[in-house]
């Protein structure tokens, strides 16, 4: 694990594996709320073996990233920024060809994905979107974090938490077949700062996060999008079908013959490179080698 010093002064804890080796392309992982980059732990062992090299970091408050001293000013052009700072001082963002061969990106870091490409165009080539929202839920009336967040802080830890979230993300079936898989991601949620839950909620809350208009430009910023969800994945299914009819409406209007596609990973649910391995695997490395 390294640490870069943000502009802000903020930190964030990041891995770049293979980086004196610039002929691999790069790829960047990006992670779901309450999660940190020791997640990706099988599927970098994958994309090491296919040829690429791997930049994982930390969202604020998770893993050894710090948060800002204001938690309710973070939002995903911020996050964006950060990300941003820190391909930068990798020295990855100049030069003609896309910095980034490939984004892949859960759940909030899906959603991120979306922001950076859209800011950043040309920076990513291949744009992988996994098990995301579209928007705030408060645009549709509802709130799931600022209850989550009172919860844990009136409980004074993220254990309850993070025990919901694995009855979410996985349900008991999965947690029992998979005793010790449960268990490393259970300990690595739990290493998520009360002040890094609510301030990425707050990104989540902010009614500035509504990706919908931005589905129809990403033609014009990357060269290929792939859409990745787990059949078990609540609504998410539904939701990301409709996204990918906008990411598609884009590529057809820029005059692009690529085919968008959906996945769906079988049985798996919020994070589906986890609980879908071997199917996500399927979906994800063949893209990336085209």
């Amino acid at each position: 694990m390294e640490t870069f010093i943000l502009p802000s002064g903020r930190t964030i804890s990041y891995e770049f594996t293979y980086k004196d080796t610039p002929s691999r392309p790069t790829i960047l992982l990006s992670n779901s709320l309450s999660s940190q980059y020791r997640f990706w732990d099988r599927v970098v062992e994958d994309l090491h073996s296919a040829g690429f090299r791997v930049i994982l970091y930390d969202h604020p408050g998770h893993g050894k990233s710090s948060v800002p001293s204001d938690l309710k000013s973070t939002t995903f052009s911020s996050l964006a920024d950060d990300v941003y700072s820190l391909l930068t001082d990798l020295g990855l963002t100049t030069g003609k060809t896309p910095a980034l061969h490939g984004w892949i990106g859960v759940s909030m870091g899906a959603a991120l994905g979306t922001v950076f490409a859209v800011a950043h165009p040309g920076m990513i080539k291949n744009l992988i979107i996994c098990d995301t929202i579209a928007n705030s839920p408060l645009l549709n009336g509802n709130d799931p974090f600022g209850p989550r967040v009172e919860a844990a802080r009136k409980a004074g830890s993220m254990n309850q938490a993070v025990d919901e979230t694995m009855q979410r993300w996985f349900g008991d079936e999965w947690i029992r077949a998979n005793p010790d898989e449960a268990s490393r991601v259970r300990s690595l949620m739990q290493q998520t700062t009360l002040d890094g839950f609510e301030t990425c909620c707050a990104a989540l809350q902010n009614k500035s996060f509504d990706n919908r208009p931005l589905f129809g430009n990403l033609a014009k910023c990357v060269e290929r999008v792939k859409l990745v969800v787990g059949e078990n994945d609540a609504d998410l299914p539904k939701v990301m079908g409709d996204m990918r009819t906008e990411v598609q409406k884009g590529f057809d209007e820029a005059g692009k013959n690529d085919k968008v596609e959906l996945v769906i990973i079988p049985k798996a649910g919020h994070v589906s490179f986890i609980d879908g391995y071997e199917d996500f695997i399927k979906a994800v490395l063949p893209f990336l080698k085209e």
